[in-house]
């Protein structure tokens, strides 16, 4: 049996809806202010719109919406989290953007049944000394990066 002790993920950790989300470092671009959001005509309800990023058009995906939270007014700490989803550039509205955070594999348990709100879109639960992050699978959460790398 491999020892998974020395093996680490680097995860960017933001919170939303109180709940702490973790993702992979390597998929974020950049970490942004709010801004205004341009409104895409019959876009999926959880597409804010888009936004021009230095002459480039990038698509805004709500997370409260998509994963059908209550909506809260936008704060000094509301932020856009810009990834990349196989190869498309999408920008995320979070709460705030808390830290970066190193987690070993054998602090990682596979998702349960019992957070099956969210178990569909989860890698895993990273599991720390004072809380729990939920880490996302990217291309769980926006499957559709293409055809909204399209739109924008």
């Amino acid at each position: 049996m491999e020892d998974k002790s020395f093996e680490q993920d680097q995860l960017v950790v933001f919170e939303l809806s109180g709940e702490s989300f973790g993702i992979d470092i390597n998929a974020v671009q950049e970490i942004i202010r709010m801004q205004q959001i341009t409104d895409v005509p019959k876009a999926p309800m959880h597409v804010k719109g888009i936004i021009n990023l230095r002459g480039k058009v990038i698509p805004i995906v709500d997370l409260r919406d998509k994963f059908g939270l209550v909506q809260t007014e936008e704060t000094k700490s509301t932020r856009i989290v810009v990834v990349d989803v196989t190869g498309c550039t999408v920008g995320m509205i979070v709460d705030a953007v808390s830290e970066v955070l190193r987690i070993s594999k054998d602090q990682i348990e596979d998702p349960s049944a019992i957070i099956e709100s969210y178990e569909k879109y989860l890698l895993g639960i990273g599991k720390l000394e004072e809380r729990l992050v939920l880490l996302l699978d990217l291309g769980k959460v926006i499957p559709e990066a293409s055809q909204l790398q399209a739109v924008a």
